[in-house]
């Protein structure tokens, strides 16, 4: 086969991948705004979403694939708009604020030197305050202002609407996005202890998590030494989805109004709700982050020590020591 049929063929293969990937990051987006359209709150007379997970599917695809998948988000966004709504010239701005709050916030991670590991304390900052709190501000403003000057929001609840708006955004990025993350990089067990130890845990978290989001009594601090527990012996991967689990879960208790949320209205509501919510999400990537830089330091420190035993023993037997590469101390 010649060079150039090698080249035709890469340059027609190249528009094909990108239809791909563009569907499928559509697909995703509009799978996971599905799935958050399954349970919502009334606040200030509007409908919103506690957990919004199409943020952070888009977040996730464009840190694992780069910039050009926001046509997918905003194909994702556009047929959400579709399926909840008949389009207007307003629904450009919806539109154009879902597409640009992830994008900006994948800009301002890449600047920030964000690594998609989640293995340094500083990467899950970077997370929560570049790629949530931040970038989410674009999304809940835009919305906001636009049904704003729609009149379908009056001034009085603007601001209400605008808070529930970027919570759940925000929520959506600290809770969803690290999930994809890890399992997009997600290892199995090797040990059959740890695979014992994790369906422990599974079954544990199945059963108390239900009871203490559903309970009529304030219990919900119970589910943190579950989290604490995962967190210590399967880091991010077992925080996280441990994490998502009781926030799911307490999302339905709340949408149902019962357990902790029977007696509260909308507005306490949502606020023990998201207050719940991101202290688990807070809790899960800080206390992992730390714990696995904790882990990295140490099996440096092992490597380092290995190493200079092995120039110790090549000193005593008068042999001059082998040149070693040099290691990545930014761990």
């Amino acid at each position: 086969m010649s060079d150039g049929c090698v080249v035709a063929r890469q340059d027609l293969r190249t528009p094909a991948v990108f239809v791909l990937e563009t569907l499928a990051v559509a697909a995703c987006y509009y799978a996971g705004g599905r799935l958050g359209l399954l349970r919502d709150l009334t606040v200030s007379g509007a409908v919103v979403s506690p957990l919004w997970p199409p943020t952070g599917v888009a977040v996730a695809c464009l840190l694992v694939l780069g910039l050009r998948c926001w046509a997918g988000i905003a194909l994702g966004a556009l047929l959400i708009l579709v399926h909840l709504t008949s389009l207007r010239w307003a629904s450009l701005g919806v539109l154009a604020g879902n597409t640009l709050a992830p994008v900006c916030g994948y800009l301002l991670l890449r600047r920030a030197g964000f690594r998609i590991e989640l293995s340094r304390l500083r990467d899950c900052l970077y997370l929560v305050f570049l790629g949530a709190f931040s970038a989410m501000l674009i999304s809940s403003t835009t919305g906001a202002l636009t049904l704003f000057a729609t009149g379908d929001l009056p001034a009085d609840d603007f601001w209400g609407v605008w808070l529930a708006w970027w919570v759940g955004d925000a929520m959506g990025v600290l809770l969803v996005t690290p999930v994809l993350l890890v399992l997009y990089r997600a290892r199995a067990p090797v040990h059959w202890a740890r695979w014992k130890e994790a369906v422990g845990l599974a079954v544990i978290a199945a059963v108390l998590v239900p009871l203490a989001t559903h309970s009529p009594g304030s219990v919900l601090f119970s589910i943190y030494p579950l989290l604490i527990w995962a967190a210590l012996r399967f880091e991010l991967t077992g925080s996280m989805l441990c994490a998502l689990f009781a926030s799911v879960m307490a999302t339905i208790a709340a949408t149902d109004r019962t357990g902790p949320f029977l007696h509260l209205t909308d507005v306490q509501v949502m606020i023990n709700l998201q207050a719940f919510n991101m202290a688990m999400a807070l809790t899960a990537l800080l206390l992992s982050a730390v714990i696995t830089e904790q882990h990295n330091t140490r099996r440096s420190v092992e490597r380092a020590c290995q190493e200079l035993v092995e120039v110790l023993e090549h000193l005593t037997a008068g042999e001059s020591a082998p040149a070693r590469p040099p290691r990545d101390t930014d761990e």
